[in-house]
């Protein structure tokens, strides 16, 4: 069954709608030119809030190794996800500090980008079309994926059942589609995650 990830959550009530909804993941920005960023003292007190079974995801971009280790350490993330530059020597350096599973993000506009995601030492890969710009990439080039994968960029409650049903993506991730006047909508929410779990 696809899992769902809800990214961007920020607030109280961010949470609370998570918490109805029950996604497996939800996602913290800690990349400070994101609107979406949070600091690590919000993220902390978030994730007490959060429901038993729903694992965070730090979200990252470029940021030295140790800075994710630690918010793994210090129990504000379950798992790190990649949006920078990062390579197999930086995922390397980062599973010297922390056991935590690793996602990493990757671009999508030619072949040769699936092919980058296949050959990543990551633990899973997010297939996007970047920058959290809320638009989908040409999702033909999936064929050239032979690795479990997170689905992301412009799912939408309407479109995401097609993109489950025709890609089998482990996992899929969505921020923008669920927000109204820049806030988390929970209506919106309901409606995707229907919408993934009805598509099975």
């Amino acid at each position: 069954m696809t899992k769902i990830k809800m990214c961007g959550i920020r607030s109280e009530s961010d949470v609370e709608y998570a918490n109805k909804v029950n996604p497996e993941f939800v996602g913290f920005v800690f990349v400070k030119e994101s609107k979406r960023a949070v600091t690590a003292k919000t993220a902390a007190m978030l994730h007490q809030k959060l429901r038993h079974g729903i694992l965070s995801v730090g979200v990252f971009a470029d940021d030295a190794p140790d800075f994710a280790a630690d918010l793994v350490q210090y129990g504000i993330i379950d798992i790190i996800q990649l949006h920078g530059r990062e390579n197999n020597g930086y995922i390397a350096d980062l599973r010297g500090l922390t056991s935590a599973p690793i996602i990493k993000a990757f671009k999508i506009e030619k072949p040769e980008d699936v092919v980058a995601a296949n050959e990543s030492d990551a633990d899973f890969v997010m297939l996007d079309s970047g920058g959290g710009t809320g638009t989908e990439f040409d999702h033909s080039l999936i064929k050239y994926i032979h690795r479990p994968f997170f689905l992301a960029g412009g799912l939408t409650p309407e479109n995401v059942g097609d993109a489950v049903h025709n890609y089998s993506p482990y996992a899929v991730d969505v921020s923008s589609a669920l927000e109204s006047g820049g806030s988390k909508d929970y209506e919106k929410m309901k409606a995707f995650a229907e919408a993934v779990r009805s598509s099975e």
